[in-house]
């Protein structure tokens, strides 16, 4: 398989910073933008000021606000668009995706109701097979990779050969993606790690440090290596870019949209004074919090950060009691 002109449909932070990606590796990149000012913008000034304030993007990259425009002859397709709206937009854009076009998942999440991976989403609305869908997941702050510091990541797909010919479309000077077949493992750690940076912003918000740092993302990923191994994934996936990799990045940096929230959330704020905060950019933790809670339940996996989360941000139950309530838990073996 050849990529060489590829559509990011999406023009937030990650989906641009992605078509940077690889239009710097090479390829033809189209970005759909939902609002016609951002098209604009992108295409005559090369910036997104809105998403990526002073970062320049290549000449290469070109953007439109017309979905059946940015997918005409396009080999790779990029669904950049939040968890929660993916498949309400696939089916709008459902009828206009080329036939035989890769198709590349950015979402990290688990669809709330039906309680899917954003790769069986993608099969749902298009009718691909979910092993034919290329999911993206590491720790990929988007800010540090726009400004071209070092990064990895993980291109998951069954079909290998897919995960291949995307691997080579999208490596560039600063950006080195690995390839992996283990697709649930990559897509319940990105969707995961989310939950877990709520938590490390709240302890941070309430004064917490290094040590409470550590002991959450550790056991953060013990929640989630549980979750997948009764779905079974790859426990390897979890050591890796995926798991622990995404988890540091997402649960220590200040450019971690979940956990600035967290922290706000710790601090006193209400939830709508950190929603407008963000300035309209989504905290994907707060909704997938309250979804895989309910899939741990369905498959009675114990999460108890998960469910503090979704209390939390759901209940309104107050930061500080959840703490308490988790170092009050009956002790245990590390791994039981």
């Amino acid at each position: 398989m050849s990529v060489q002109r590829v559509t990011v449909l999406g023009a937030g932070s990650w989906g641009t910073t992605f078509a940077k990606i690889l239009a710097d590796a090479g390829r033809d990149v189209t970005v759909w933008a939902r609002r016609a000012e951002v098209a604009d913008e992108i295409r005559t000034r090369h910036t997104n000021s809105s998403y990526l304030p002073g970062i320049r993007l290549p000449e290469r990259l070109t953007a439109t606000a017309d979905a059946a425009a940015a997918l005409e002859a396009a080999d790779a397709v990029v669904f950049a668009v939040p968890s929660q709206s993916l498949r309400e937009n696939l089916t709008a854009w459902r009828d206009v995706l080329p036939a035989d076009a890769i198709l590349v998942s950015l979402a990290k999440g688990v669809e709330l109701g039906t309680l899917k991976r954003m790769s069986e989403v993608i099969s749902d609305i298009t009718g691909v097979e979910p092993g034919e869908v290329v999911v993206v997941s590491g720790p990929n702050l988007a800010k540090e990779i726009a400004q071209q510091q070092p990064a990895a990541a993980v291109l998951a797909c069954a079909d290998h050969d897919r995960a291949v010919a995307f691997q080579q479309a999208s490596f560039n000077s600063y950006f080195r993606p690995y390839t992996n077949t283990d697709v649930v493992g990559c897509e319940l750690g990105g969707a995961c790690k989310n939950v877990i940076a709520l938590s490390c912003g709240m302890a941070s918000g309430l004064g917490y440090g290094t040590n409470t740092m550590a002991t959450l993302i550790t056991r953060g990923l013990a929640e989630m290596a549980r979750l997948g191994a009764a779905l079974g994934a790859d426990p390897l996936t979890f050591a890796g870019l995926a798991g622990v990799g995404d988890l540091v990045a997402t649960c220590s940096s200040p450019l971690s949209r979940n956990r600035t929230f967290g922290e706000r959330i710790g601090r006193g704020e209400t939830m709508e004074q950190a929603r407008a905060a963000q300035g309209g950019q989504v905290a994907e933790g707060v909704t997938s919090c309250r979804s895989i809670r309910e899939l741990a339940h369905r498959l009675d996996v114990d999460m108890p950060i998960t469910d503090a989360m979704y209390r939390v941000c759901h209940e309104g139950v107050d930061p500080g009691t959840v703490g308490a309530e988790l170092l009050g838990r009956r002790q245990k073996h590390e791994w039981s």
